[in-house]
């Protein structure tokens, strides 16, 4: 059956990384990451902008999810509110396809070294750290598969990613 994954977590916890290598290892794979909807300079989040990006998101996976040419659609988002998951899933025409739920989650220390690499490299801001940091409780709430990826490479996640609709939630 079609499968489409839907995979949140924290800023900086490997979802894209995972993603990537998810999409190579599946047949007939698109993915999009939620933040290419919504990249912009300057970054503004407000009521407009987070409208925006639902409908970007919403639309593009729509387009996926209407192609013929994928067996396999993967998405990836900080997705850290249930009300966010409900949003977009509403929103999308699901028929004919399987919906498997995933967030990947690290301890705080781990989270908070991954970043710091980041930033290290230029790669994100330092107040970033915080943000995520403050966000891993909500996860809790989230209905999903919790994937705690603190001992994980980016492939060993990608293989779980994979293997999600099999696991216990």
């Amino acid at each position: 059956m079609k499968t489409l994954y839907l995979v949140g977590g924290p800023m900086g916890v490997g979802k894209t990384a995972a993603c990537r290598l998810l999409k190579e290892r599946l047949p007939a794979c698109a993915f999009l990451d939620g933040d290419w909807c919504w990249d912009m300079d300057p970054f503004v989040v407000n009521g407009e902008t987070k409208a925006m990006v639902l409908d970007n998101i919403c639309f593009v996976l729509n387009r996926f999810l209407h192609c013929s040419a994928f067996e396999n659609v993967v998405f990836c988002w900080v997705l850290h509110q249930q009300a966010i998951w409900d949003t977009i899933l509403s929103r999308l025409d699901t028929a004919g396809w399987r919906v498997e739920r995933v967030v990947l989650l690290a301890s705080p220390e781990v989270l908070a070294a991954r970043l710091q690499a980041d930033v290290a490299a230029g790669k994100r801001r330092p107040d970033v750290i915080p943000r995520s940091l403050a966000r891993l409780p909500l996860y809790d709430e989230v209905d999903a598969v919790k994937m705690d990826t603190s001992a994980l490479t980016a492939e060993e996640a990608a293989v779980r990613i994979a293997g999600a609709g099999r696991e216990e939630k």
